[in-house]
C-alpha cells in the first residue's frame, strides 16, 4: 500500500495491452542492480498519454520504470536511451532531475527499450480539481506559478557544458529544424484535414526568427511534469518526462509551457489543454508568465507570438499522434477517442492569436 496520502501521482493496475513481463523483467533487475532483492510487484502511473510509465516494488525498495508506448510509430519522441543520458549528467547538477540507474536496450526483455530510476515522492497536479489548499488561497497559487517560472529560468541557465551535455544537440538552425519536422510529423499522423493547422504550419514556416542563445530545454515543461512537496505545493522536488530535452533556443521551451498555460477567458475548448491550476485565482496570465521570466533572466521581455503558435502547433500535433495511434488501432485506450477535437481547438488557438497579433504586448 501506499504510504504517501497527499500523493496525487499514484499507481494502479495496468491498462490491458501495455503489461509487462514480469519474470524476465525480474530476472534482469537482480542481475544488473546488486541491491534488488525481494518478489518483483508492477503497477502502471496511468495518467500520463505518451510513454509509459511504472511503478516496481521489489521488497521494501520502490523505483519507476519508463519504456515508450506499444505501437510506437515514432522512435525518435520516445527515445529512452537519451533521456537515460540527460538524467544521468543532469541530476548532479540540477536538484529537480531524479537520478536513473540502468538503461536496457535489449527487446528480448520487454520488447522494446527501457530504463529504471529513482521515485521521487510528492504532489503531480494533474486533471481534476486542484487540492483545497490551493483553491482557496490565491497568493499560494501566485508563489507556486511563480516557482514554476523560476525553475524554468534556472533549467535555461545551468551551463550545459560543464555538465557534459554539449554534444546533446545542434542549436545551429534549431527554430527551423523543429518546424519542418513537426510539420512532417502532422502530415504523418494526419487522420482528418483541420484547415487551422494547415494554416498555422505555412504561417510558422513563414515567420521563422532567428537562434537565440542555446540552453538545456525539457520541451514538455508543464503542471503535469512537475511533482511539488507533500508538505509545501510551492516547493518543486522533481522535473519529470526528460525524453525530448535537448540544446535549442530557450524561447522555444518557453513558447511550448505558454501553449500549456491556459487562461480563464480562452475558448472553452481550449481549456481541455490545461494542466495544472493556470485558471484559478492568483495564478500568473501568459503574459505575466513572460514578464517574470524576462526578469528573473535579466533580459528584455521579448516578443512571444511566435514561439506561442509553434508550442499549440506542436501540442496539437503531439496530441493529433496520440489520436492516430487510436484510430490506427494501436492502442484501445479509451482516454483518446475524442482528441480529435482538441487538435482541432489548438489549431484555432493559433489562428486567433494570429490574430489578435499582440497578446504579449
Amino acid at each position: 500500500m501506499d504510504t504517501h496520502p497527499r500523493l496525487a501521482d499514484q499507481a494502479g493496475p495496468i491498462r490491458q495491452g501495455e503489461e509487462l513481463d514480469q519474470s524476465r523483467l525480474a530476472d534482469y533487475l537482480k542481475s544488473h542492480l546488486p541491491e534488488a532483492t525481494g518478489e518483483l510487484c508492477i503497477e502502471q502511473f496511468r495518467a500520463g498519454h505518451s510513454n509509459l510509465t511504472y511503478l516496481l516494488r521489489l521488497g521494501e525498495r520502490e523505483l519507476v520504470l519508463r519504456r515508450p508506448p506499444f505501437g510506437n510509430p515514432v522512435k525518435s519522441a520516445h527515445d529512452m536511451g537519451r533521456e537515460y543520458r540527460v538524467l544521468s549528467q543532469l541530476w548532479k547538477v540540477y536538484p529537480p532531475a531524479p537520478r536513473p540507474f540502468l538503461y536496457c536496450d535489449d527487446a528480448d526483455v520487454l520488447g522494446d527499450e527501457f530504463y529504471v530510476m529513482e521515485r521521487r515522492f510528492g504532489v503531480v497536479l494533474r486533471d481534476g480539481a486542484p487540492p483545497p489548499e490551493l483553491q482557496a488561497n490565491p497568493q499560494m497559487v501566485r508563489q507556486l506559478s511563480e516557482a514554476v517560472v523560476d525553475n524554468l529560468v534556472q533549467l535555461h541557465s545551468l551551463d550545459f557544458r560543464a555538465a557534459g551535455l554539449a554534444d546533446l544537440g545542434r542549436p545551429e538552425g534549431y527554430i527551423g529544424r523543429q518546424v519542418s519536422g513537426w510539420r512532417k510529423r502532422y502530415e504523418n499522423a494526419r487522420t482528418d484535414d483541420h484547415a487551422d493547422m494547415d494554416f498555422l504550419g505555412r504561417w510558422l514556416d513563414e515567420s521563422q526568427p532567428g537562434d537565440g542563445p542555446a540552453a538545456l530545454i525539457h520541451n514538455d515543461y508543464k503542471y503535469d511534469n512537475i511533482m511539488l512537496g507533500s508538505d509545501d505545493l510551492t516547493k518543486i522536488v522533481a522535473v519529470l518526462d526528460w525524453e525530448m530535452a535537448t540544446l535549442g533556443d530557450p524561447l522555444m521551451d518557453l513558447g511550448m509551457a505558454l501553449a500549456y498555460w491556459v487562461q480563464e477567458d480562452d475558448a472553452p475548448t481550449q481549456q481541455q489543454s490545461a494542466f495544472g491550476p493556470t485558471m484559478l485565482p492568483g495564478s500568473l496570465t501568459r503574459k505575466e508568465v513572460v514578464n517574470r521570466y524576462a526578469e528573473q533572466a535579466g533580459i528584455e521581455v521579448p516578443d512571444m507570438l511566435f514561439y506561442y503558435c509553434f508550442g499549440l502547433y506542436k501540442l496539437a500535433v503531439i496530441i493529433q499522434q496520440i489520436y492516430a495511434r487510436f484510430v490506427r488501432g494501436k492502442t484501445n485506450d479509451p482516454r483518446f477517442a475524442g482528441m480529435d477535437t482538441r487538435v482541432k481547438a489548438l489549431g484555432n488557438a493559433g489562428v486567433a492569436a494570429i490574430d489578435a497579433g499582440d497578446l504579449f504586448a
